[in-house]
């Protein structure tokens, strides 16, 4: 068996490690306004990437968070933009932006703890 036959058991980012980057790259693209939503689209294709190998895990949780929190807000923000043209929508989509940037901290902060963020908000 060659050195190149053997398998790597400590390559790549561990999960915990990919979960931060998640949540890290989401911020990035929510406090940038948008400018750097590539993040935000970096971080949404890592997640489903990576939920089948979190499954039976504590970051099953947070990778769930992360995409719920994504595919809500991103409805949340397409209906302001709509709303717009009878002029609430800019009430409603910094409703969206602020509920975004609380679902990011509420699973980052659980995150740091070691825990599953708790359904609900």
């Amino acid at each position: 068996m060659t050195q190149g036959d053997t398998p790597e058991n400590d390559s790549g980012l561990t999960m915990r490690q990919l979960v931060h980057l998640m949540y890290a790259l989401f911020a990035i693209g929510i406090a940038t306004g948008g400018f750097f939503g590539v993040a935000v689209i970096a971080a949404i294709v890592l997640a489903y990437l990576k939920r089948g190998d979190a499954i039976g895990t504590v970051y099953a949780g947070h990778i769930d968070w992360i995409i719920r929190t994504f595919w809500w807000g991103l409805l949340w923000l397409a209906l302001s933009a709509l709303a717009t043209l009878v002029f609430i929508g800019w009430a409603t989509g910094l409703v969206a932006i602020i509920w975004i940037v609380y679902r990011i901290a509420k699973g980052w902060l659980a995150h740091f703890a070691g825990e599953t963020p708790l359904p609900g908000f």
